[in-house]
């Protein structure tokens, strides 16, 4: 059963932060009236699909694309699916850090008093493994942020944490999880929710 169990990854709709690149970590935004529309546009192909699971960020951004996504009543929080924590530059961009840093990047560098990505790899980890784990047929849908869904993707694939560098996101997207012959792989990405779906 495990191996046909697919992991769909939902980010949030757009943020205020998330439009202008500051690093949105564990301040409580609100989605943006456009990220709530990004986020009733996920029903449709959500509410036609059943889910043995729905877990959540306990973010409110997350919690509340699940919402207007039409999986609310489903929901329960996964602490693990945090974003990453950014620490010092929690609401700094990449090119502020850079002016200090040069090469700076969340996963080569990790945040200072904050997490590196061995610390994000762990629970992405816990992540996988309880939604691989729970009980009943169907697919378990994921709701959380950017940076913390592509590590997951990493993770998933055996590239470490890390290996989310190479994935973009962009957020009210339907990512999804699989297998091929029994090998983890992405069956989705990055799937637009306007029609094409």
């Amino acid at each position: 059963m495990g191996h046909e169990r697919q992991i769909w990854l939902l980010r949030h709709g757009a943020t205020e932060w998330a439009k202008n690149g500051r690093h949105t970590g564990n301040t409580d935004l609100p989605l943006l009236p456009e990220g709530e529309e990004e986020a009733r546009l996920l029903a449709p192909a959500l509410t036609s699909h059943r889910f043995a699971a729905v877990f959540s960020s306990p973010l409110q951004r997350a919690k509340r694309t699940c919402e207007l996504g039409g999986l609310g009543q489903q929901r329960r929080i996964m602490e693990t699916l945090r974003e990453w924590d950014y620490g010092d530059y929690e609401g700094i961009t990449t090119p502020e850090i850079r002016k200090s840093i040069p090469n700076w990047t969340v996963w080569s560098h990790g945040c200072p008093n904050g997490e590196d990505a061995e610390a994000v790899q762990q629970r992405c980890e816990q992540s996988i493994a309880s939604a691989l784990a729970e009980p009943g047929e169907g697919d378990v849908a994921l709701f959380a942020h950017g940076h913390l869904l592509r590590a997951l993707t990493g993770t998933w694939l055996g590239l470490g944490a890390t290996g989310g560098r190479l994935f973009q996101l962009g957020t009210g997207t339907i990512c999804i999880l699989g297998f091929e012959r029994g090998q983890r792989a992405i069956t989705r990405w990055n799937a637009p929710t306007n029609g094409l779906f």
